[in-house]
């Protein structure tokens, strides 16, 4: 005996579902049979997988192609016995290693979320005896019974349902309670749509039901996410991707430099060691060894930064990735709406009334025609059958309303408090004297209430339901008239084309106290309708507006209906009054070809499983699009995980979409996006920044060795004093561009291209440019003062100097890459000045300092010295500056 794939239990009867799995709804299984299947099938719970070892991510940290570079130089290094030199290196290439190392140190844990989202324990039937049980000893054919309250522990083909109701948000995303039942369904029956199932990890908020275990374990839908969770490789982000592309493009261009000067020098005559001595410097020099800690810092300022607007950032890189994203993919239920039903409109006594506020705070007012109404005749009528049929529950504690039960019915209890109706003195005054729960079968509740010393007969449901039962229809007066059917469908299926769920309420006389079927079956008077939605966010509204203006397409992706879905997206922007949406039935039909030309046309996806998320944020990737992926539930997990970046709903949503996530929101807010959308855009800006500032010193150090092997020159400096200038620089100059404030047009800019490389061809050759007059001025300045007679080390000294104040005059300008540096406020950012003035101090003990002379080959200088590595500084920012003004007038601005 084996369970069948999940899928196939919802189109068999129970009957056959009980023989396929060898049990018996009576009895259930024996101990030793369960002992047997627990062996066979495993225990009740899904296992992570394990990850990477600690070791394994830290050697994984040196697999870089410029680590390579540099962990050869620092063994050339020790080869030619040039042991500060070569401590250095491995010293630079550790504190990298280890930066790394640690940001990547938080293992992922979806799969324990997974786990813990399946309940602890459960009643199972067992040797024909009820008992309690743990979940994780569920097997195939167990059975098992729920109540209100219960979480499902495994995945059930129910045979008895009474007025069960389940909540499948998180596994569906349907954002009501689904009505359950015992008949078989067609086989082409979607997730959502499996009204004879209940699945793990999903909540019964009503009714009571007997369920046979079909699947446990990683065999239920929960497990098919986690193992969709297993294949699904998390993505690189644009920017290390983009950094892979340049490292590589800078592996090639140093080792060609490398060759080229040992090669040149080796022909001439030169002795090999010095030549690869020379080789060694010309590396390290063209190596932006700051470069992989600026990255990290810069990408944890953003952290910090998004911290303090409510985004919580999981990994590192997915700062930066929000700057370029295209498109979001968002979940409807909870995320761009409140996921509390809410109604908005009555209709009573042939009026329409409108219903303010959201949510289950009863803080809003009933109105007609813009009028304040007031809660009598059959507007009072409607509010009070909603209320005594009725088994929910509304309570404050601590400033908040919570519920109990039935969301759709605690909606109505909260227009009732609106119109100022207490549902418990209500209740009180009208005691309940016999029901007929709801039934997903009959679509309706009945319930028998003592009103003014009489009983009466009160009905709620589907208005297909009770229209045919209902004779008449309480009119203005409150006087039951002829009921005129058309009318009262046509008003409901304009609520309905609104988005609305619309509910009816009838009510009808009975002489005895006992209630059945037949009391209700016809004779009833209609009371009024009432229509309910889960309303949008109007801050999703605000924020979808932003992120479009900003060139960033929103989708929502839902397992709702598809009218539901589409009324909401044209209430908040993202659909048009022609504006279609795809459901799930169709997306399966679709090959990948087809279903990325659907996604390049179609903003709404409706009743959308697990797989076909996936899909749709792959079909997105393959359009070239870089995709963030909102959602709260179980289901969105794998999408999330798959998408460029996940982001995830901190207060409502699962610990599973949290943990699959990158970003987690913590206050469940759409319009956190658009903060962390401009954040990401400042971060890339900045990191940008500090590229285009070191870059230049590192091709300016790199010339400078080729230009001296090339002329047969002693070499300008030493290794050692290159990773001087360069971690030093990077640490105290470059980390101050880090902190700069985001630039006002952030987002008024599209998003980068996916595959635009980080430097545009503007930056490219300012790069060459700061390279160059940096190379004229350290390759000129250290011959001039040879010539002058100075020693080797002074002179030496004199071209460190021109670098780092150049750097220093360099910073300045990339403070604003198009514009001039004074635009950004001189003291907007106090670390850029900090960062300068510790770096003139080092620099001091670097020239004048005893101790440092000895350990980098430097030597104290004059005053005329000074002076002209100052007006080499001064050259470098009047050409750059130029080079930008001339770049603007070029472009018209």
């Amino acid at each position: 005996m084996t369970a069948s794939a999940p899928s196939d239990w919802h189109a068999r009867r129970a009957d056959e579902a009980f023989a396929a799995l060898d049990s018996r709804a009576d009895v259930g299984l024996t101990e030793s049979e369960a002992a047997a299947r627990l062996a066979r099938h495993g225990a009740n719970r899904i296992d992570a997988k394990a990850g990477r070892g600690p070791l394994l991510r830290l050697a994984l940290q040196f697999h870089q192609p410029l680590i390579y570079i540099l962990i050869a130089s620092g063994a050339i290094a020790a080869f030619l016995g040039e042991w500060a030199d070569a401590g250095v290196i491995f010293g630079v290439v550790l504190v990298n290693a280890l930066i790394g190392f640690i940001q990547e140190g938080r293992a992922e844990d979806a799969l324990a979320a997974l786990a813990r989202s399946v309940a602890s324990d459960v009643t199972v039937l067992r040797d024909a005896t009820r008992r309690r049980l743990d979940a994780a000893e569920l097997v195939p054919g167990d059975v098992v019974w729920l109540a209100a309250g219960d979480k499902v522990p495994a995945d059930l083909r129910l045979f008895d349902a009474r007025a069960l109701q389940v909540t499948e948000a998180s596994l569906t995303g349907e954002s009501t309670a689904v009505g359950k039942h015992v008949a078989p369904l067609p086989a082409d029956s979607v997730l959502a749509d499996r009204a004879n199932m209940a699945y793990a990890g999903t909540l019964v908020v009503a009714g009571q039901a007997g369920g046979l275990v079909v699947a446990t374990g990683r065999a239920t839908e929960t497990g098919r996410i986690a193992d969709l969770l297993d294949a699904t490789d998390t993505l690189a982000t644009p920017l290390t991707r983009a950094m892979a592309r340049f490292s590589n493009f800078l592996l090639v261009v140093i080792l060609a430099l490398a060759v080229l000067g040992f090669a040149v020098g080796s022909l001439r005559g030169e002795p090999l060691l010095d030549m690869l001595m020379a080789a060694v410097a010309l590396a390290v020099g063209a190596i932006p060894e700051g470069l992989p800690a600026a990255i990290t810092v810069t990408l944890a300022i953003g952290v910090a930064r998004m911290a303090r607007r409510r985004a919580i950032i999981r990994r590192l890189p997915a700062v930066e990735t929000l700057g370029s994203t295209t498109v979001i993919c968002s979940d409807k239920t909870g995320t761009l709406t409140e996921n509390q039903m809410t109604v908005r409109a009555l209709v009573a006594g042939g009026q329409q009334f409108a219903v303010s506020g959201d949510g289950y705070a009863p803080d809003g007012a009933l109105t007609l025609d813009g009028r304040p109404a007031a809660a009598e005749g059959p507007l009072r009528e409607l509010l009070v059958v909603g209320v005594l049929c009725n088994d929910a529950g509304l309570a404050q504690a601590d400033g908040a309303w919570t519920i109990t039960g039935d969301p759709t019915e605690a909606a109505l209890l909260v227009a009732a408090r609106k119109a100022g109706l207490d549902e418990r003195q209500l209740r009180a005054d009208s005691p309940r004297l016999d029901e007929i729960a709801f039934d997903s079968a009959r679509q309706y509740m009945a319930s028998l209430n003592r009103l003014d010393g009489q009983p009466v007969v009160l009905v709620k449901g589907a208005l297909e339901a009770i229209l045919p039962r209902c004779a008449t229809a309480l009119g203005p007066d409150g006087e039951p008239v002829p009921l005129d059917m058309d009318a009262i469908d046509a008003q409901a299926r304009a609520l309905a084309a609104d988005g609305l769920r619309v509910l009816a309420f009838a009510r009808g006389e009975l002489a005895g106290e006992r209630l059945d079927e037949a009391a209700v079956a016809g004779g009833l008077c209609l009371v009024g309708l009432q229509a309910m939605l889960d309303p949008p966010r109007q801050a999703a509204l605000r924020a979808i507006q932003a992120c479009m203006g900003a060139g960033v397409a929103v989708k929502m992706i839902t397992g709702d209906h598809a009218e539901t879905a589409l009324a909401i997206a044209r209430k908040l922007g993202l659909a048009g009054p022609d504006a279609r949406a795809i459901a799930g039935r169709e997306l399966a039909a679709m090959d990948d070809a087809a279903l990325q030309a659907a996604v390049g046309e179609v903003s709404v996806f409706a009743r959308v499983e697990p797989e076909q998320k996936l899909r749709l944020v792959q079909a997105l990737q393959a359009r070239g699009e870089v995709v963030a992926m909102t959602g709260d539930g179980v289901n969105d997990a794998p999408a999330l995980k798959a998408a460029d970046i996940g982001v995830a709903m901190g207060a409502g949503g699962t610990e599973v979409a949290k943990d699959a996530a990158a970003m987690v929101l913590t206050d469940d807010n759409f319009a956190t996006i658009e903060a962390a959308i401009e954040e990401g855009r400042g971060v890339y800006d900045n990191l940008v920044k500090f590229i285009i500032w070191t870059l230049p010193t590192n091709f300016g150090e790199g010339l400078v060795i080729l230009f001296a092997v090339l002329a047969g020159v002693t070499l300008p400096i030493t290794p050692l004093q290159i990773l001087w200038i360069n971690m030093t620089t990077a640490v105290l100059l470059g980390m101050a561009l880090a902190f700069e404030p985001i630039q006002r047009d952030v987002m008024s800019r599209p998003p980068r291209a996916p595959g635009a490389a980080i430097l545009d061809a503007v930056l490219v050759r300012r790069i060459v440019l700061v390279g160059v007059l940096l190379l004229v001025a350290a390759f000129g300045l250290f011959l001039r003062w040879r010539g002058l007679g100075a020693s080797l080390e002074e002179a030496r000294t004199v071209a460190v100097n021109v670098f780092v104040a150049g750097e220093i005059a360099y910073l300045f300008n990339c403070r604003n890459l198009r514009g001039p540096f004074w635009c950004c406020g001189w003291w907007s950012n106090p670390w850029f000045w900090g960062g300068i003035g510790a770096m003139v101090a080092l620099q001091a003990l670097f020239t004048y300092l005893p101790a440092m002379n000895r350990v980098f080959a430097s030597a104290p200088i004059g005053l005329a010295a000074w002076l002209e590595i100052a007006a080499a500084a001064v050259l470098v920012a009047l050409a750059v500056g130029m080079e930008k003004r001339l770049g603007r007038a070029g472009r018209g601005v």
